[in-house]
């Protein structure tokens, strides 16, 4: 007699011996106890999972002559033809090889005669969804009002394929992935039965490979089986199966995070000596990550069903990086997979892009980085140290445009009230500056005046300003360069700070940053005196015609129209520097 595989001789014979479905199996075992079974049943899910098992025990269920409180017995003459494949009740039908309309009109007349030996007539159809529109048609009415002798029992693996017509004159269940403990639960007692022992890593591995179909695990381990001795290794199974060594996964994981070139490129050449095919092997590689970012996420720790020597392995990996950078490599990865199912090279195209994502580096959160800006700006809370005087005269000379700037005279006779704080004057430049409580009244907002309204500034202002910079350089080095990046002019007790963009003046609008600087003024120059930060277009007194000369000047150049005319392009945009 020909050899039966373990998917055959394992096969469940009754609802006690369904691994996993329990609440299904429940609903139908009360079903059948009440009376109240559905004359159209649909069972739904994944390939091996029990579909056309739980369809062929429902049979035998409803022709059970045992009388069993929990048919069917397996021992009446009903059951026994139905597991012998002789019941001549029972029409089992493949929908992908009875698809017409022409198979269904058949069926349609022998379903009229009444059944031979048992109470009822049960028409199986497997792999339902493969009816043509037309057979689905001529199946509906006899589905919705069907004879009382009749019952029908579908099996499908994609459900959205089948009308809704006909799915709503059936009772559903939906039939999930097995866990891998009863997986693992149900394959040892077989290879127990067959006298032969699997080490526990060897096993999570047939696990993990039937991805939660009972069938499919059943085949990889008749397989397996059938190459090992009395004791079967990982080895063994990485070797039949033609897995990716979950060692050598780690150790290319671990690689592209440490960003160890060498490692990983090691890594991926004894994968390739080994013979593992690409898909396969990214698709290991981004399941690998992926159970690294689960192990990240607080909560999802249920989400992997792996072995727990497996589970700490990837939790050590996994809590040297943060959750940020795990993702980031996942991405770059998912899209390499990508990529190498269309190149001609994959090895080639695989090291390029582990290149690429270990240059990556890490990466860090947006929050931590605001984080830090937010601390780099408060930083004018923090005490000061004292500075001596005098301080070294050795400065640059101020920038032209700034000399110009204040140099300009007032255009117009003064109409604008001096500024005053309404808060208290921050203390010397030499004494640590306190950060204001939080019940302190803010800075009252400067108004703006028009330039020329106001008195002129001391004569000794413009020489005096790149000494200020120089020594705020020591206390506030941001504050100082975004001073220098300014052209400023005094007009009577009003500092005006030209900024090009409204960006820039934005920080030192801020009451905190704004007092402390009228601080160090006060504190330099000895007098009180408010700034006002204005953006071009709130400085209308610049010469603007001067810049538009420039630019002009610039275009008519021989030079530009030369590059212009030689590439055939335009002119999009002129910047300017410092005269």
């Amino acid at each position: 007699m020909s050899y039966l595989v373990l998917a055959r001789k394992s096969r469940p014979q009754d609802f006690s011996e369904v691994i996993g479905q329990r609440t299904v199996v429940t609903t139908l075992q009360n079903s059948i106890k009440r009376g109240r079974v559905a004359h159209a049943i649909l069972f739904s899910g994944v390939r091996g999972v029990g579909k056309t098992t739980l369809a062929r025990i429902m049979a035998k269920a409803i022709n059970c002559q045992g009388g069993v409180d929990n048919p069917p017995c397996n021992r009446c003459q009903s059951c026994r033809d139905i597991n012998a494949g002789a019941s001549l009740d029972l029409y089992e039908i493949d929908g992908a090889s009875n698809r017409g309309i022409q198979e269904i009109r058949e069926l349609k007349e022998k379903i009229r005669f009444l059944p031979v030996s048992g109470a009822h007539r049960v028409i199986i159809i497997d792999e339902v969804h493969m009816l043509t529109p037309e057979a689905f048609n001529a199946l509906l009415k006899t589905l919705e009002e069907p004879p009382e002798h009749v019952y029908f029992i579908f099996a499908t693996t994609e459900q959205q394929k089948i009308p809704i017509t006909i799915l709503s004159r059936c009772q559903r269940f939906e039939l999930k992935r097995v866990t891998s403990g009863e997986l693992r639960a149900h394959f040892t007692r077989l290879a127990e039965r067959e006298g032969i022992a699997i080490e526990a890593a060897a096993m999570s591995l047939i696990v993990r490979e039937a991805e939660g179909s009972v069938r499919d695990g059943l085949s990889l381990l008749d397989q397996v089986l059938s190459f090992g001795e009395e004791t079967i290794t990982a080895q063994d199974v990485i070797e039949v199966l033609g897995l990716v060594n979950r060692q050598v996964l780690h150790r290319l994981a671990e690689a592209l995070l440490l960003g160890q070139t060498g490692v990983a490129l090691a890594a991926l050449a004894e994968i390739f000596a080994f013979g593992m095919d690409v898909k396969r092997f990214g698709a290991d590689l981004l399941a690998y990550f992926r159970h690294l970012m689960l192990c990240k996420i607080d909560g999802c720790d249920g989400l992997l069903d792996l072995p727990e020597e497996e589970m700490t392995a990837l939790r050590h990996l996994a809590e040297g990086h943060n959750l940020a950078t795990i993702h980031q490599k996942l991405t770059l990865l998912m899209r390499l997979v990508e990529d190498i199912r269309h190149s001609n090279q994959p090895r080639l195209a695989l090291e390029c892009g582990f290149l690429a994502i270990i240059e990556a580096g890490n990466v860090e959160p947006v929050a931590d980085l605001l984080q830090k800006l937010d601390n780099a700006l408060a930083g004018h809370a923090l005490p000061l140290p004292p500075v001596s005087r005098p301080v070294s005269t050795s400065v640059a000379r101020p920038a032209p445009e700034a000399a110009t700037l204040a140099a300009k005279p007032p255009t117009e006779p003064p109409a604008v009230p001096s500024t005053e704080l309404s808060t208290p004057v921050p203390p010397p430049m030499s004494e640590p500056v306190p950060e204001a409580p939080a019940t302190q009244p803010s800075l009252k907002p400067l108004p703006e005046p028009s330039l020329a309204s106001l008195p002129a500034a001391p004569a000794d202002f413009s020489k005096r300003w790149p000494l200020f910079i120089a020594e705020l350089h020591h206390q506030r080095p941001w504050m100082a360069q975004l001073l220098e990046a300014a052209p400023c002019e005094r007009r009577g007790e009003t500092i005006f700070l030209h900024f090009k963009e409204a960006s820039q003046g934005a920080i030192l609008k801020r009451p905190e940053h704004e007092r402390a600087l009228c601080g160090y003024l006060r504190d330099f120059f000895q007098e009180e005196l408010g700034v006002a930060c204005l953006a071009p277009q709130e400085a209308p007194d610049l010469d603007q015609d001067e810049t538009r000369r420039r630019r002009q000047r610039l275009i008519d150049d021989p030079l530009t129209q030369a590059v212009v005319k030689m590439f055939g392009g335009g002119i999009s945009d002129i910047r300017l520097g410092k005269p």
